[in-house]
């Protein structure tokens, strides 16, 4: 396994986790090689980056020594970059590439920019992240665009499979340039004990919004949902949004929390009446509402990314139409038989879509490709 943390923790670091220990559970010999941006100076990343990577020799001594049959990789940049991928190729073994953003044409990966999502940049012309200094300096943005831009065909070369964590996010990527030849679609599986033997939404006492507290979320699409619908709601996580999003709950029936560890995280699952997932950027694959599935809730989520296909059509809106929102929360908040009956629905779902076993089965039939 292949991993450069972000400097922000997220879903990809769990799913990375979750990954790891579903393989040493079925009996397989792995080994992670991990690098992190927190770590490194910004002039590092840099050359990293631009170079294609740093100390690649390493990944491919690592191949050698623990003799791997397969690399699978997550996010190389900076780090690790394409070179990692030949290394792991010349000392025999196969790659495979986990894409669970947009990090190979977007410098901030999430494809978001000014309330909305933002795919300008394609294939290798990431000269819109420039001139819209998506990674805040001009001088930064300059790196990113010319880093992504050289690597992108080299990691092409070098990846014998890419993985995608929706069908929503596998068609963005085609969209902006992935090759069709040699990808699958393994949405996020939950860990065996992730899933409640009933729903519990019917007595539930609140409404749930977790995530990192950042813009993209639209919080504050939940916050004046459930102000309007006179419902208690619950934000647990933590970013640079939280000063404004306390500003728009005040005098609201609104607690933030901050990021809980897992085990608290679930017991707030478990006494909520639905979740809210109000996200105006594309998620690839959110954890937030595959928990919240997998709990027994309700879910009510934006129209777009991978939203429609995880939770249904019938169950998302626009994440700008706060009145919707408010209209959708209130009816489901007053109505307890509607949440138990949804919450039970997203169970059945969730246990036959998001359960370790098919998602052991197709990746090995990813490796074995």
């Amino acid at each position: 396994m292949l991993h450069n943390r972000y400097r922000a923790e997220g879903g990809e670091e769990r799913a990375v986790n979750g990954i790891e220990g579903l393989l040493r559970r079925r009996g397989h010999e792995v080994r992670r090689l991990e690098r992190s941006s927190v770590d490194t100076s910004r002039a590092h990343a840099a050359r990293g980056l631009l170079a294609g990577g740093v100390d690649s020799a390493q990944v491919g001594r690592s191949v050698r020594e623990f003799g791997a049959d397969v690399v699978h990789a997550h996010n190389l940049h900076p780090l690790f970059g394409w070179r990692a991928l030949a290394a792991a190729r010349a000392a025999g073994a196969r790659t495979v590439l986990h894409l669970h953003n947009f990090r190979l044409f977007c410098a901030i990966a999430v494809a978001y920019r000014d309330g909305g999502p933002c795919f300008a940049c394609r294939g290798r012309d990431t000269r819109p992240g420039v001139r819209f200094r998506c990674r805040g300096t001009v001088g930064e943005a300059v790196v990113y665009a010319a880093g992504l831009a050289l690597q992108q065909p080299h990691i092409f070369d070098h990846v014998d499979h890419f993985v995608t964590v929706s069908h929503a996010a596998k068609e963005r990527l085609f969209g902006l340039g992935l090759p069709r030849d040699r990808v699958s679609t393994l949405v996020n599986c939950l860990e065996g004990d992730s899933f409640a033997p009933r729903s519990p939404a019917a007595r539930g006492a609140y409404l749930l919004a977790s995530g990192r507290l950042v813009e993209e979320k639209g919080m504050d699409t939940a916050i004046a949902a459930a102000r309007a619908a006179a419902a208690p709601l619950i934000i647990a996580g933590s970013g640079p949004d939280r000063t404004r999003l306390e500003r728009l709950a005040a005098g609201a029936e609104i607690r933030f929390t901050g990021r809980l560890p897992a085990g608290e995280l679930a017991e707030l699952r478990a006494g909520a009446a639905a979740a809210l997932v109000p996200s105006r950027s594309e998620e690839a694959c959110p954890y937030s509402a595959l928990e919240a599935m997998a709990s027994g809730l309700p879910v009510l989520g934006s129209d777009l990314g991978a939203l429609p296909e995880l939770i249904g059509r019938d169950s998302v809106l626009s994440p700008r139409a706060v009145g919707a929102w408010s209209q959708a929360v209130g009816a489901l908040w007053r109505d307890p038989a509607e949440r138990e009956r949804r919450g039970r629905e997203n169970l059945a779902t969730a246990r036959s879509r998001f359960a370790e076993e098919g998602y052991y089965t197709a990746l090995m039939r990813v490796y074995a490709s």
